[in-house]
């Protein structure tokens, strides 16, 4: 396939997997591979899910990327780098895929003159709507069926290493503990045949199965950077080595130390494909919050284009295309509703359980799926610019981020196998010189077991799968890291500061009361005020006749309409004079407002404004609009208090307004009439008391202090710019998702310390007793196959720490 790469001008993060690599000692050395790279201005590897994140400059050189990390010893798999490239807008599809597709259908061949234009058109747009699309997906897909298929490689290995290591075991091992055994044993075959066979079986293991540690364990030593697969395959052929010697050459060694150790070799091979199998397993199933997500992706969409209805591949839809939508069917792309009216469940975005309304006017996101009624919607974003596909990016980026307290972990583990090679040499030296008779068998049994003991694996999997896993969670909660220190940072937030407009309250106004006077009913003062303010564009005329619409009132048209400027409105509705506007006009037109004193008053305490209504020279009623308060809000807020951190609201609405909208979430601190810059100022301020701050906001004017602190967590039904601001996005726009962000960042950082303590603990007290420390005090030494055992199990047990998380729900992250 051709690409044609466009010069990159600013870091474009992108993400490759990378084959190869088994231990946190390939990530460092893969990082530093690709670092090196001209045009590379950073590079992470996430160890669980074996990927390579990098952000790219001018001058950057996708072949030079595959070369630096093959010289190393890893490989990119075929088209992953091209993939990755077009997912980041870095790559174009070359001439032979727009000829493919200009070729496919649409009547754009075969003599279809009339259709050619559009038909052209709609195939230029969408190549690059397919690609980016299916991207995610594909990407998620492909990159799982990789995984399968490596899964499957292991199982295979595994069942043949079984078979061929099982007699051999059995037969060594209850020969050893069974005298009478090992008597009838020597009676049918003497001793010389039995290592005969037992280096048949020995060999087809290791050689076999076992290769995969061979093949990658000895370049890796030669090139001087050894790993995890350098130490079981310098262990096997040691044990292999030593075993060979006893049966083809056993003058060569003392009578005293001819032993056969085929067994140790083949078991050693088993438990650690056994070991890899698990962990194979355990690391599919942490990506499994990506699969998710690309699964909501629509396969097909039903769209109308010249007056024909044709059922096409979701990949295919461009902007501005007409989509039909029937009950039951997944909205393909993001866009805004035409006509018609339904329910649609939003809940595998925003995390929300109840179906959403949708009318002429609402929006629509792609992967939702329709419940009752049908409409037509028209595509604003598709492809990469959905929402699911930016959520599904996001996911990604934080999943595949690296934490400050991975650093530590990766300066660590980056000496660890040298460490161990050395040890193991130690203690090989030291068991030979001043160890007890047979000093040799001692000298290799004991340096064997150092090495297959040491667990790198264990402490590159420890913060990595926490990440992933705790991310993915994350997001089914509706809330989005989009920088994975912020998975780190926000455990240790004290105050959370809330814009008001929008997060706290829903950002839009309302008709929050409505009392008729004696003699008026309230859906005909309703009816007639709506009439009049559906001649004017003021948002609060919009939300009174929005409110009129809800409850079904038909709206008369009004005439005669005319603005009194500072006063208010009035027109004529089926020849009855109406009027509306504030107490001054009520009082111009010489009506008292005095019955509906105790109403006005409670309205003022709220921070709302009273309107008034007359009716053919009588008062009528009194109206509120407002920003209501999000159902949702003095829950968060009192979850939040309840964690130990302090709410703050700074907004730049008046005092009243925006103290009446505390006191009914139960904040208690308000800083009022600020602007945008504000807010940082205000930020500032509250941090001086030293103080870790994380602020929540929506628009263009809370960009600024959501890049300000220590923290910027963004409402998702904000503004893209809002958004680019933050660290955080909760996509359900609701306070709830900072009570989740909060608790998933306790919850994950407590589980990688979990796996931090066992993954260090394990190697600080096992490798030890490996090297025989215990053996002068109690005589004890630790076989090579219980080190390969206790190592399988060490991967395993972080694993499942990790796959814990997947069930955290709102209130266990708490």
């Amino acid at each position: 396939m051709n690409q044609t790469v466009k010069p990159i001008h600013k870091a474009e993060p992108f993400t490759i997997p990378v084959e190869g690599m088994t231990c946190a000692s390939c990530v460092r050395r893969v990082e530093n591979a690709a670092a090196k790279v001209a045009g590379v201005d950073k590079s992470a590897v996430n160890f669980a899910t074996k990927k390579l994140s990098i952000e790219s400059a001018e001058g950057f050189s996708p072949e030079e990327l595959e070369k630096a990390i093959r010289k190393v010893g890893y490989e990119i798999p075929a088209g992953a780098m091209q993939h990755a490239m077009r997912e980041a807008g870095l790559a174009t599809p070359g001439p032979e895929e727009v000829h493919r597709h200009h070729g496919h259908g649409h009547g754009a061949e075969h003599g279809h003159e009339h259709g050619r234009g559009d038909a052209s058109a709609h195939a230029d747009h969408a190549i690059h709507a397919s690609h980016a699309s299916h991207g995610s997906h594909a990407g998620g897909h492909d990159h799982m069926q990789m995984h399968r298929g490596e899964e499957g490689k292991l199982k295979r290995d595994l069942a043949i290493a079984l078979v061929l290591t099982l007699p051999l075991f059995v037969l060594e091992m209850t020969g050893h503990a069974y005298q009478p055994f090992h008597h009838w044993l020597m009676g049918v075959i003497d001793t010389q045949n039995l290592y005969y066979f037992y280096f048949l079986l020995a060999t087809a293991v290791i050689f076999g199965p076992g290769l995969r540690f061979l093949k990658h364990g000895i370049p890796a030593l030669l090139r001087g950077a050894p790993e995890m697969n350098s130490l079981v395959a310098i262990g096997v052929l040691a044990a292999y080595g030593y075993s060979l010697v006893t049966t083809f050459a056993p003058g060569l060694l003392p009578e005293s130390g001819r032993f056969v150790y085929y067994e140790a070799a083949t078991v050693i091979v088993t438990l650690i494909l056994f070991g890899r199998l698990l962990e194979a397993r355990a690391t599919g199933k942490t990506g499994e919050a990506i699969e998710k997500l690309a699964g909501l992706q629509a396969k097909t969409a039903r769209v109308d284009r010249d007056g024909k209805v044709l059922d096409i591949p979701a990949g295919e839809v461009v902007a501005g295309d007409v989509v039909v939508i029937r009950p039951g069917e997944r909205v393909p792309v993001d866009g805004t509703v035409l006509d018609g009216a339904s329910n649609v469940d939003e809940s595998m975005i925003s995390g929300e359980p109840l179906p959403v309304e949708k009318t002429a006017g609402s929006t629509v996101i792609g992967g939702t799926i329709n419940r009752t009624g049908s409409f037509r919607f028209r595509a604003d974003k598709v492809g990469r610019d959905t929402m699911l596909a930016n959520i599904i990016r996001m996911v990604e980026q934080a999943q595949g981020s690296k934490l400050p307290i991975q650093t530590l972990v990766d300066q660590v583990t980056a000496w660890f196998v040298p460490a161990v090679i050395l040890l193991s040499v130690l203690t090989f030296a030291f068991w030979y010189l001043v160890g007890p008779e047979p000093a040799l068998t001692h000298a290799l049994v004991n340096a064997v077991a150092v090495l297959i003991i040491a667990c790198p694996c264990a402490m590159g999997l420890a913060v990595p799968t926490s990440i992933v896993v705790g991310g993915g969670r994350a997001a089914e909660l509706g809330v989005l890291f989009r920088k994975g220190e912020a998975l780190q940072e926000l455990k240790n937030i004290s105050t959370v500061v809330v814009d008001k407009t929008g997060t706290v309250t829903k950002g839009r106004p309302e008709l929050t009361d409505l009392q008729a006077a004696d003699g008026f009913g309230e859906d005909e003062v309703l009816a007639l005020v709506a009439s009049v303010e559906a001649q004017s564009e003021h948002p609060i005329a919009e939300a009174i006749v929005k409110s009129a619409e809800a409850r079904g009132l038909t709206l008369p048209q009004a005439k005669s309409f005319q603005s009194v400027t500072g006063y208010g409105i009035e027109a004529e509705v089926e020849g009855r004079r109406v009027l509306v506007g504030a107490d001054r006009f009520m009082e111009k037109l010489g009506l008292s407002v005095g019955q509906f004193a105790d109403v006005a008053a409670g309205l003022g305490d709220q921070g709302k404004t009273p309107i008034y209504a007359a009716v053919d020279g009588r008062l009528a009623g009194v109206l509120a609009v407002a920003d209501p308060v999000k159902a949702s809000s003095r829950e968060a807020i009192k979850a939040l208090e309840d964690m130990g951190v302090d709410v703050v609201m700074v907004t730049g609405d008046n005092r009243r307004t925006a103290e009446a909208v505390a006191r009914q979430v139960g904040i208690g601190k308000v800083v009022a009439e600020v602007l945008p810059e504000g807010k940082v100022k205000a930020i500032h301020e509250l941090r001086q008391a030293g103080r870790r701050l994380a602020f929540v906001g929506d628009g263009i004017n809370d960009a600024p202090a959501l890049a300000e602190a220590d923290i910027g967590i963004a409402i998702g039904t904000g503004t893209d710019i809002a958004i680019e601001s933050a660290d955080v996005v909760l996509v359900g726009g609701e306070l709830t998702g900072v009570v989740s962000a909060i608790g998933m960042s306790r919850a994950v950082m407590k589980n990688i310390k979990q796996n931090l303590f066992w993954a260090f603990g394990y190697n600080v007290a096992l490798v030890p007793v490996a090297a025989g420390v215990l053996y002068p005090a109690f005589g004890w030494l630790l076989s090579p196959m219980i080190g390969a055992g206790a190592m399988a199990l060490s991967s395993v047990f972080v694993l499942g720490n990790a796959l814990r998380l997947k069930t955290a729900g709102i209130g266990e992250t708490r």
